[in-house]
C-alpha cells in the first residue's frame, strides 16, 4: 500500500468541484431554448468547460505536488487533460461538428491528449519487473479476445451505420479504437499483476468506458440531424470519463495482490480464445473485417502459445512429480511415494501389510570404506528385494539404510516367511573395492489393522517390530504390542515422567558400600526412583528407557546428580565421611552440558569434589574413547573420583584401563553372584582383582547377596563389597541412621 499523507481540507471540496461545474454546465445547457451552436448554449458549454477543466487540473497538479512518487504520472494526466481542454476550445468556437466539416481543427489537440494518457497508464503502477512468457501470452490472449469482442460489438456497427469513406472514417474509427487500447492497457496491467483489483482501478475503467461511449456517441452523431442532444451527451460522457480518471489518479494507489486464483485465470484464457474464433468465422466480408480478422489471429496464435507451453509445463510437472517420488541413488520408490500408496491402500479394505527393513553394521561399513561402498550396498539390496518379495509386493526406500515393503496380504506365516528369504537373499556376498561384504538386515513386519487410519499409523508399528527384531537379534519379527515401546500407555508414561522430573517426582535412594577387611561404609551408591503419585515407588527398569526414547535422560540425570551433591553435603554436615557415587550414562557423559553443571554444583554447595564419584559404562569407551579420556581427565582435574560400572559385561580392554585416569572398577554381579558354582566367573573375579591391584584401582564386588559369597570375595583380595548381604537401597533420609547403627555394631564385634 502507497503511503499518504493526510489530506489538506480544501482538497475533498477541489475533487467535488469538476463534477459541480460540469453537471451545472450541462443542466443549464440542456435548459436552454434554441440550437446546440446558439450563442447562449456555446457559452454555457465554454464557461462550464473551462471551470471544469481548471479545478481538475488544480486537484492533478496539487497532489503532483504532494506525492513525489506519483508526480510523473499525474503530471502527464495533467498534459493530457489541458491538451485536451485546448482542443475542446478551438472545436468550439467554431460551432457544432457534422459530417462536412469533420475533421475539425482541435481534431491534432485531441489526439495529442492520449499520448499523456497512455504516459500516464503506464506510469501509474508500482515498480514494473520484467514478466515470464507465460504472463505475457495471458495477456496477448485476453486483450486480443477483448479486441475481437469490441471489433464486432463496437467498431463494425460504426463502420456500417453512417456512410463515412476514407480520412473521416478513419478518424472516426481511430477514437474508439484508441479508447479499446486503453482499457487493453488497464486490463493488461490487472492481468500482469501490476495494477490491484481495486475501486481505483474500477473508476479508472469506468472513466475509459465512458470515452468509449462518448466517441462511439460521436461518430454516430455524425450522420443525423439534430446535433444538440447528442452534443451534450457526448460532453456528459466526456466529462465524467475525466472525472473518474482524475479522482482514481488522486486517490491512494494499493499494490497488487500477489497471486490470482488459476482456475479463474484458465477460464479467462479459454472465453477470450473461443470469442477470438467466434469473431475470424463471423468476421464482416466489407473493409472493416480487418479491424476483427487481425486481433483474432493474433489472439489465437497467442492461445497456440500459451498451449505449447503449457504442455511444456505439465510434462515438466509430470517428471518433477516422478522425481519427487523416486529415490535418486537406487530408483526406488522413496518415502513420500510409499506413504502415499500406503495412504491409498488404507482409504480401500483389502489385506495389506508393512515390511520394514534396517540393515544392521550399516554405518560401520560407510565409516570404514566410505559412503562409495555404503552406496554400493544400498543398490544391491534395491535390486535384489524386488525379485524376493514378489510381484504383489512394492518396494521403497525410506531413506538411509532403511526399506520398507508393501504387501498385498496379510498371513503372518507367509509374511515372517517372505522376510526370511529377503534376509537370505541379502546375506549374499556383495563384491565391494576387493571384499567380499554380507548384508544383515533386522526386518519387522506389521498387519494392517482396524485403527491403522493413517500410513503413519502402520509405519510406527511395523518400525516397533523392527525395533525389536534388532534389539533382540531375531531377524524378523511381527509386531506385538506387548513389546512395544511406543504403546499409548508408554507414552502417557513418558509425558507424566516429564512432568515428573519439573515436579521434583523423582527421589534417591542409596546402597552402602563397605570395606571387605575394616567393615566401615566407605561409599553409597545413587539409586533414582520415581515417586509417581498415582502408582508409587518405581524402580528405574520402569521408567528410564522411556527416558531414553523420549529424550529425557539429559534433564533425569540433571535432577539425580543436584540431590546427589545435595544429600553429599548434608551427610558432611553430620560428620558421615564416606564417598556418595551416581551413575552417569554415556550420551549425557559424552554430550559436553553435564559436566559444567556438575562442577557448578559442587562449588554452590562448597562440597570437596573427591566426596563424589561418577559411575560410567564399558559402552561410553566404545561410543567415542578420544572423547570419554577427555571426559575423564576433565573429571579428574576437578578432583572428581570416577569408577567403571558393570565391568566385564562390555568390550573389556586393558588398554584403555592402561590409559583412562580412573580409580575403580564394579565387578557385574552376573560373576559375583556365581563364583561359589561356576569356576569360570571365580577365575575370573580372580584376575580382575590381580590385575585392578597392580593398577592401583579399587575393585568392588556387586550382587553380594549372602555372607558365604563376601568371605570368598574377601579371600580373593576385593576391597568393596556391595548387595543385599550388606543393605537393601533405602531412602536418602534413612542413610544417616543406618551408618551410626552399622558402625556401632561393627565396633561391638569381637576382634579375630
Amino acid at each position: 500500500m502507497t503511503s499518504r499523507e493526510p489530506a489538506p481540507p480544501l482538497l475533498p471540496l477541489l475533487g467535488l468541484l469538476p463534477w459541480v461545474f460540469l453537471v451545472s454546465a450541462l443542466g443549464i445547457a440542456a435548459a436552454l431554448p434554441g440550437p446546440a451552436d446558439g450563442p447562449a448554449i456555446q457559452l454555457t458549454v465554454t464557461v462550464g468547460h473551462a471551470l471544469f477543466f481548471t479545478a481538475a487540473l488544480a486537484r492533478l497538479l496539487i497532489t503532483a505536488v504532494r506525492h513525489r512518487t506519483q508526480r510523473a504520472a499525474l503530471l502527464a494526466l495533467a498534459a493530457g487533460l489541458g491538451l485536451w481542454a485546448a482542443g475542446s476550445a478551438v472545436t468550439n468556437s467554431g460551432g457544432v461538428v457534422d459530417a462536412h466539416d469533420f475533421p475539425a481543427p482541435g481534431e491534432a489537440l485531441f489526439l495529442a491528449s492520449y499520448l499523456g494518457l497512455v504516459t500516464f497508464l503506464l506510469r501509474d503502477v508500482p515498480g514494473r519487473s520484467r514478466r515470464s512468457a507465460e504472463r505475457w501470452l495471458d495477456t496477448a490472449v485476453v486483450c486480443g479476445g477483448v479486441a475481437c469482442l469490441a471489433g464486432l460489438l463496437v467498431l463494425t456497427p460504426i463502420g456500417t451505420s453512417f456512410g463515412l469513406h476514407g480520412v473521416p472514417l478513419l478518424l472516426a474509427l481511430l477514437y474508439p479504437l484508441v479508447d479499446t487500447t486503453l482499457l487493453l492497457i488497464v486490463l493488461s496491467q490487472v492481468l500482469l499483476r501490476q495494477r490491484a483489483v481495486s475501486a481505483r482501478t474500477g473508476a479508472m475503467g469506468l472513466g475509459l468506458l465512458a470515452w468509449a461511449l462518448a466517441d462511439y456517441w460521436f461518430a454516430r452523431s455524425l450522420s443525423s440531424g439534430d446535433r444538440h442532444v447528442a452534443v451534450l451527451g457526448q460532453d456528459a460522457l466526456f466529462g465524467t470519463g475525466f472525472a473518474l480518471l482524475v479522482a482514481a489518479a488522486c486517490a491512494p494507489r494499493r499494490d497488487p495482490a500477489p497471486q490470482h486464483a488459476r482456475q479463474q485465470r484458465t477460464r479467462t484464457l479459454v472465453a477470450a480464445a473461443a470469442v477470438a474464433l467466434a469473431a475470424l468465422v463471423a468476421r464482416p466480408t466489407t473493409g472493416l473485417g480487418w479491424y476483427v480478422a487481425v486481433p483474432a489471429i493474433v489472439t489465437l496464435l497467442a492461445a497456440g502459445g500459451r498451449l505449447t507451453l503449457a504442455l511444456r509445463q505439465a510434462q515438466g510437472a509430470a517428471e518433477a512429480l516422478r522425481l519427487s517420488r523416486t529415490d535418486d541413488l537406487t530408483g526406488l520408490p522413496n518415502r513420500r511415494a510409499i506413504l502415499a500408496d500406503l495412504d491409498r491402500e488404507l482409504s480401500g479394505d483389502g489385506p495389506l501389510a508393512l515390511m520394514l527393513l534396517d540393515l544392521d553394521g550399516f554405518k560401520d561399513i560407510n565409516d570404514s570404506l566410505g559412503h562409495n561402498a555404503g552406496d554400493v550396498l544400498l543398490r544391491t539390496v534395491a535390486a535384489r528385494l524386488p525379485d524376493v518379495v514378489g510381484p504383489d509386493a512394492t518396494v521403497g526406500r525410506l531413506g538411509g539404510d532403511e526399506f520398507a515393503v508393501l504387501v498385498s496380504g496379510d498371513d503372518a506365516h507367509d509374511l515372517l516367511q517372505r522376510a526370511q528369504r529377503v534376509r537370505e537373499a541379502l546375506f549374499l556376498p556383495v563384491r565391494v573395492e576387493s571384499m567380499d561384504l554380507a548384508i544383515r538386515a533386522s526386518i519387522g513386519v506389521a498387519v494392517r489393522t482396524g485403527l491403522d487410519l493413517v500410513a503413519a499409523d502402520l509405519l510406527r508399528r511395523a518400525d516397533a517390530a523392527m525395533y525389536e527384531a534388532k534389539l533382540t537379534r531375531q531377524g524378523a519379527l511381527l509386531y506385538d504390542a506387548s513389546h512395544d515401546g511406543f504403546t499409548r500407555q508408554r507414552l502417557a508414561l513418558t509425558a507424566e515422567l516429564r512432568r515428573g522430573i519439573a515436579e521434583d517426582q523423582l527421589v534417591v535412594w542409596y546402597q552402602p558400600q563397605v570395606d571387605v577387611r575394616t567393615r566401615q561404609v566407605r561409599a553409597v551408591e545413587a539409586l533414582v526412583r520415581w515417586q509417581h503419585p498415582v502408582h508409587g515407588v518405581l524402580g528405574p527398569a520402569a521408567f528410564l528407557p522411556d527416558a531414553r526414547r523420549a529424550g529425557l535422560m539429559l534433564a533425569l540425570s540433571e535432577a539425580v546428580m543436584r540431590l546427589v551433591v545435595a544429600d553429599a553435603r548434608r551427610w558432611l554436615d553430620a560428620g558421615l565421611d564416606f564417598r556418595v557415587g551416581f551413575n552417569c550414562a554415556a550420551p549425557e557423559l559424552l554430550g559436553g552440558s553435564l559436566l559444567p553443571r556438575l562442577f557448578d554444583a559442587i562449588a554452590a554447595a562448597d562440597l570437596p569434589p573427591d566426596t563424589l564419584l561418577v559411575e560410567v559404562t564399558e559402552d561410553s569407551f566404545i561410543a567415542d574413547p578420544e572423547r570419554a579420556r577427555d571426559v575423564l581427565l576433565e573429571l579428574r582435574r576437578h578432583h572428581v573420583q570416577t569408577a567403571i560400572d558393570d565391568y566385564g559385561t562390555g568390550f573389556s580392554s586393558l588398554a584403555y584401563l592402561r590409559d583412562l585416569p580412573v580409580q575403580e572398577l564394579k565387578m557385574d554381579r552376573s560373576f559375583v553372584s556365581t563364583i561359589r558354582s561356576d569356576p569360570r566367573s571365580r577365575v575370573i573375579v580372580e584376575s580382575t582383582c590381580q590385575m585392578a591391584h597392580a593398577m592401583g584401582l579399587r575393585l568392588v564386588a556387586e550382587g553380594v547377596e549372602d555372607a558365604a559369597t563376601g568371605d570368598e570375595l574377601a579371600a580373593m583380595g576385593v576391597d568393596i563389597l556391595q548387595g543385599y548381604d550388606v543393605a537393601r537401597p533405602m531412602p536418602a533420609d534413612q542413610v544417616e541412621g543406618w551408618v551410626r547403627r552399622w558402625a556401632a555394631r561393627m565396633e561391638e564385634r569381637p576382634t579375630v
